[in-house]
C-alpha cells in the first residue's frame, strides 16, 4: 500500500506543476522527476534519468506514475475558482469568456497575472487543486494493487 508524506505529496504537486512527470520508487520510497514527453519532446535526457527509466522498465511495478491533469481537468479547476475565489462579477465574467476562446489556459494565466488581487490567490488554489489530485493518484494505485 502506497502513502506518502505531506511533503511527498507537496514535492510531488510543485514537479507536476512544472511540467514533469514522476516516479514514486517503492522500495527506496524516493521520488523521481523526468520531463514530460509530451512537453519536453525535443528534451535530452541525463544519463541519471536514463538509468532511472531503465529502472522503471526493468521493474515497473516498484513505481507509482504521477502525471500532471488532463486538459479538460485543468479547464475545470480554472472554471472552479472563477466561481468560487473570484467575487467581482465584472472579472469573473472577463474570466469565464476568456474560458470560452481558443487558448483558454494562457488568456486566463494573463487575466489572473495582470489583476493582481488574484495572482497568489491563484497560485495556492492550484497548487491545492494538484495536491488532491496526488493523493487521488495515489489512492488509484492502491485501488488497483488490491
Amino acid at each position: 500500500m502506497l502513502t506518502l508524506s505531506e511533503k511527498e505529496v507537496d514535492k510531488i504537486a510543485a514537479q507536476l506543476l512544472k511540467g514533469m512527470i514522476c516516479f514514486y520508487q517503492l522500495d527506496k520510497k524516493k521520488i523521481h522527476h523526468l520531463p514530460d514527453d509530451e512537453d519536453y519532446f525535443n528534451y535530452d535526457l541525463t544519463p541519471e534519468e536514463e538509468d532511472v527509466l531503465d529502472e522503471i522498465d526493468d521493474n515497473p511495478d516498484n513505481f507509482a506514475e504521477f502525471t500532471k491533469m488532463e486538459p479538460a481537468q485543468e479547464h475545470q479547476m480554472m472554471e472552479n475558482f472563477a466561481e468560487r475565489i473570484v467575487k467581482e462579477r465584472n472579472f469573473q465574467d472577463e474570466l469565464f469568456n476568456a474560458l470560452s476562446k481558443p487558448k483558454a489556459a494562457t488568456a486566463f494565466k494573463f487575466l489572473i497575472d495582470s489583476s493582481g488581487k488574484y495572482n497568489d490567490k491563484w497560485v495556492e488554489y492550484r497548487m491545492q487543486r494538484y495536491k488532491d489530485w496526488v493523493k487521488e493518484q495515489v489512492d488509484s494505485f492502491n485501488y488497483a494493487e488490491e
